[in-house]
């Protein structure tokens, strides 16, 4: 028994010995959890993490939570086990996650947000798509393809603070069309395979329906597959983000007419800087809002003449 005891108390020694605290480490280590890697707007961002973080001799120690609050959770205690010098997070639920930020938090670990912001917990800064804008230009954008005349529906994900703000841009710049009227909203979360369900319902119960916006572009291909499955040629889509098969849909001229494009890797590098400012012990921002583009089939075709 006295030998095993031994054993253990050497084991527990090594390991907290190769075990550094982050004032004894040489460079930083940033604790990073994604909501999921499957998005080409993820894979994206996390490349330029990465290289971002290589040139300023920043760790990343990157997870990704597969929209799972439970499994980012579990991330963010993790990294507070493993002391590192920061976390980025781009949460699964935008309140969902405050208890996590908290203990980080109380660790003395300083939180930083990209993409989707927390609606609690102290956040250092927060760097994302300036989504209010996008919403703006997906409204306005609909609307000139309804000639300022029509009945729309929204297909949200009312558990992040990006897609509520492409709501809340969409709905500030849609006022200003009063024969436009919003007559439905229902949650795809996000997801192609929910979204599609989801327009299925709004389609089939607004038979007088002109167009669709959804917040992301799985939402809007939901909504595609859905006008396809009904063969209602008649509604319009316009998207959000810029996927490749949105885009691909968008110069096919498919019902999906037009798409908010965002930069991730600008969000990447950006999001690297401002912690980088930070170890230096300069100032950030709260906010620091990315520009967002609109793209539709006539904009593509000239880019791929210009390449």
């Amino acid at each position: 028994m006295k030998i095993l005891i031994r054993l253990v108390s050497l084991a527990l020694l090594l390991s907290l010995g190769c075990s550094k605290t982050a004032e004894q480490r040489t460079n930083k280590v940033i604790g990073v959890s994604l909501l999921a890697r499957q998005h080409e707007f993820y894979r994206d961002l996390e490349s330029t993490l990465q290289s971002e973080a290589t040139k300023h001799g920043f760790e990343l120690l990157i997870a990704s939570a597969d929209f799972d609050l439970g499994k980012q959770s579990a991330q963010v205690e993790d990294f507070i086990v493993r002391r590192v010098d920061a976390i980025l997070l781009c949460p699964v639920d935008s309140r969902g996650i405050a208890p996590a930020i908290k203990k980080a938090q109380n660790a003395a670990i300083p939180v930083f947000t990209a993409d989707i912001a927390a609606e609690e917990g102290e956040v250092v800064c927060h760097i994302a798509s300036d989504n209010l804008a996008g919403g703006r230009m997906a409204a306005e954008y609909l609307a000139k393809l309804l000639n300022g005349k029509g009945e729309v529906a929204l297909i949200t994900h009312p558990n992040v603070m990006s897609a509520l703000d492409r709501v809340q841009g969409f709905k500030e710049a849609i006022a200003a069309f009063p024969e436009v009227k919003i007559v439905a909203e229902v949650s795809g979360e996000g997801v192609r395979d929910n979204a599609m369900p989801a327009a299925v319902d709004i389609l089939q119960a607004q038979p007088e329906l002109d167009g669709i916006f959804g917040i992301n572009d799985d939402s809007a291909l939901g909504a595609l597959d859905a006008l396809q499955q009904l063969q209602r040629t008649e509604v319009v889509i316009v998207g959000y983000d810029g996927m490749p098969q949105a885009l691909d849909a968008i110069r096919k001229g498919t019902a999906l007419k037009a798409d908010v494009v965002q930069y991730p890797k600008r969000i990447g590098e950006t999001t690297i800087a401002k912690i980088a400012d930070y170890f230096n012990g300069i100032t950030v921002p709260k906010i620091v809002p990315v520009d967002v583009g609109i793209v539709d089939q006539a904009s593509l075709q000239n880019a791929t003449a210009g390449q």
